[in-house]
């Protein structure tokens, strides 16, 4: 059983479509308190339709995202150790949500959706080590090198976990 950790930094969806296939991710768990984006494709609405039409389930827990408070302070700081305790509190609160989320990992492949690239730099870290805590799923958070090549009209991308 594997949890798997995805940041949309830097990926147009069509990539970001194609990562999701290549790890064979049947739900995206969008982790972001507020699912907005100005990047095309990745909000709330958006981002469920194409995840939809692709055979694949959006699923937004909001309990799970980094409160505002948190996230503002860390806007004028940039404080990651005060962020982390700030998120870390947040999170020991989420006990149902973080077993609902271990139930959904039992069943199928999730992966936690936020937008940072680095997943050493995101909550959805601490999300994933919490559902890890909980029932003993393995992390892995997926990551796309920066290399693309088009063929014809399909995309290749050389892909590595962390």
């Amino acid at each position: 059983m594997t949890i798997f950790t995805i940041g949309y930094e830097g990926l147009d969806i069509d990539t970001f479509m194609s990562l999701l296939a290549a790890y064979e991710i049947e739900a995206i768990v969008d982790v972001r308190e507020l699912p907005l984006s100005r990047k095309p494709g990745f909000s709330k609405r958006a981002l469920a339709n194409v995840l939809n039409i692709s055979g694949r389930e959006y699923i937004h827990m909001v309990t799970l995202g980094c409160p505002k408070l948190v996230r503002d302070q860390y806007r004028v700081d940039g404080d990651w150790k005060r962020y982390t305790i700030g998120f870390m509190e947040h999170l020991k609160l989420q006990k149902s949500a973080i077993a609902n989320l271990s139930g959904l990992v039992h069943g199928m492949n999730c992966a936690l959706l936020c937008y940072e690239a680095d997943s050493n730099f995101c909550h959805r870290s601490m999300v994933a080590n919490a559902v890890r805590d909980f029932c003993g799923a393995e992390i892995k958070h997926i990551k796309a090198t920066a290399t693309i090549k088009k063929v014809g009209t399909d995309f290749l991308s050389q892909m590595a976990f962390a």
